[in-house]
């Protein structure tokens, strides 16, 4: 599997490594020795790594991704390169359709061993379905395996972590409200670890024999609904709410608006559904065994719950 060594010295740049994924990519490069390189719009919010690095293996980058010749500048010098750019709004086309291209002409063109590219199982969404999300991951697959065959094209699940914007974002609503309205109720969700995902990038890197030119669909141990998920969320505050299944027509309107904080596209995501599809290879393919979301909410909802660490306490 992965080799022993194989980025010790070796520097890796993280396009978008600022974000919440970029954080435990570049802690998995920086134990294996390797020196990491942050390209971002706004690289100061990695900053809190730097206590992590030995001097010298941390470098920041201001990048602007629809920029060719800024992404360009900052892969100057790369052995390897990890590409995390990902938004909902602004010129998704641009942003993860060309500008992917761009990172791995450029990484070709420095010699670059190996290259990752973080996309999504929306990527695999039927031909037809009007989401500019999916189809902006789609050709983003597209151009960087057209640029560097070797590639490797992860597709990951929602992501959830300790300080994730998705499980955190329904916690602080169960928090605060008694009821609570549930948007696409039945859609399954495969939830995976933000830390499974950031490993199985890093052995790719390392492996790019046996990982490049492949694209692997990452999701979490157990198939999940919204509501179960919501309800999960719930028991871990040991909190009563009540919960309405939402018609998805309500939904569908109520993303629609300006200012919610879901938008028309994430909604139709969220409705079809998110799980892997089985026709690619997974976490077993990496020598990954994922942990389940269970594993991690009773510890992370303590803040959440009434009276926090004291509620056992209270309630004995």
């Amino acid at each position: 599997m992965a080799k022993s060594g194989a980025l010790n010295g070796r520097l890796v740049v993280l396009m978008g490594g600022s974000g919440f994924i970029g954080n435990y990519v570049a802690q998995a490069l920086l134990e294996r020795g390797a020196r990491v390189r942050i390209a971002s719009r706004n690289p100061e919010k990695a900053f809190k790594l730097k206590p992590l690095a030995n001097l010298g293996q941390m470098q920041f980058a201001r990048c602007d991704a629809n920029d060719r010749q800024s992404v360009e500048r900052c892969l100057v010098g790369a052995d390897a390169v990890i590409n995390l750019v990902g938004a909902f709004g602004g010129n998704l086309r641009r942003l993860m359709g060309e500008a992917p291209g761009w990172m791995a002409e450029a990484a070709a063109k420095e010699g670059a061993s190996a290259f990752v590219h973080v996309s999504a199982i929306a990527a695999e969404l039927e031909e037809g379905t009007e989401i500019e999300y999916a189809a902006a991951k789609k050709l983003g697959e597209e151009r960087v395996l057209a640029a560097f065959p070797k590639a490797t094209i992860l597709r990951p699940s929602i992501l959830f972590g300790k300080d994730d914007n998705f499980i955190n974002m329904f916690a602080g609503l169960i928090s605060a409200l008694p009821v609570l309205p549930v948007f696409a109720p039945e859609a399954k969700l495969q939830p995976v670890y933000v830390d499974d995902v950031a490993e199985a990038a890093v052995r790719a890197l390392e492996d790019p024999g046996t990982f490049g030119g492949k694209i692997y669909e990452l999701g979490g141990p157990e198939q999940m609904s919204m509501m179960q998920i919501n309800e999960a969320i719930a028991a871990a505050q040991q909190r009563k709410r009540t919960f309405l299944a939402m018609p998805d027509a309500l939904s569908a309107t109520f993303a629609a608006l300006p200012g919610t904080p879901m938008g028309s596209d994430q909604w139709k995501l969220l409705k079809q559904g998110n799980v892997v599809s089985g026709e690619f290879p997974g976490f077993a393919k990496l020598g990954i065994d994922p942990k389940p979301l269970g594993l991690f909410l009773d510890k992370w909802m303590v803040r959440y719950r009434k009276h926090g660490r004291f509620t056992e306490a209270l309630n004995g």
